[in-house]
């Protein structure tokens, strides 16, 4: 298992939930190595979006490579 977010809204009871995510997956056999983990952070980048407490967003550089796109005009262009 690679990422495992745990998003709250409030910051209150966030630790119970995680240690009972982390309960969950060692009665399964899984584990987390503890220097990949991050705590309480307030943004994380994942698939190449942003998200923060205010919502979701994809990174500048991202979207203005979109908008750098040649427009191709003929068919043998492609």
């Amino acid at each position: 298992m690679d990422d495992v977010i745990v998003g709250m809204e409030e910051e209150k009871g966030h630790n119970e939930v995680v240690e009972e995510v982390v309960r969950r997956l060692a009665e399964n056999d899984l584990y987390v190595k503890l220097e990949k983990c991050k705590w309480k952070i307030q943004e994380v980048r994942f698939l190449d979006v942003l998200i923060r407490p205010e919502g979701m967003k994809m990174e500048e550089e991202k979207i203005s490579r979109v908008l750098e796109w040649l427009t191709l005009k003929e068919v043998k262009d492609i």
